[in-house]
């Protein structure tokens, strides 16, 4: 069974940092992208960041130059880092995986964890 695991989510002020990570297991995902989607209240899912198998980083306008993304050594974790966060990157965060430009879709999502920006 595929899981996909978030944690580190929480409530913050405006102007922290945050790091998510996420551990994928049931399958090998070496060859997989792997990043993260956001939800907030009320809201449509948005694409936040991703990383292919070679390392190369991708990111939505929300996030580019706030956010870096990072995989781990086994290729089945990923982290997402926040700086500078705004009251606006309140929402859920879900981790996903999938054969494909993640922006477009995904083929595994997690949990999701609740990250509150407060001002």
């Amino acid at each position: 069974q595929v899981q996909l695991i978030e944690s580190g989510g929480g409530s913050v002020q405006a102007g922290d940092s945050l790091t998510l990570s996420c551990e994928a297991s049931g399958r090998s995902f070496s060859g997989f992208d792997m990043g993260w989607f956001r939800q907030a209240p009320g809201k449509g899912r948005e694409f936040v960041a991703a990383i292919d198998p070679f390392g190369s980083r991708y990111f939505g306008d929300s996030a580019k130059g706030r956010f870096t993304i990072a995989r781990g050594t086994a290729d089945n974790t990923v982290y997402l880092q926040m700086y500078r966060l705004k009251p606006e990157d309140t929402a859920v965060y879900f981790c996903v995986a999938g054969k494909r430009t993640l922006s477009q879709g995904y083929d595994y999502r997690g949990q999701g964890t609740q990250v509150t920006v407060s001002s």
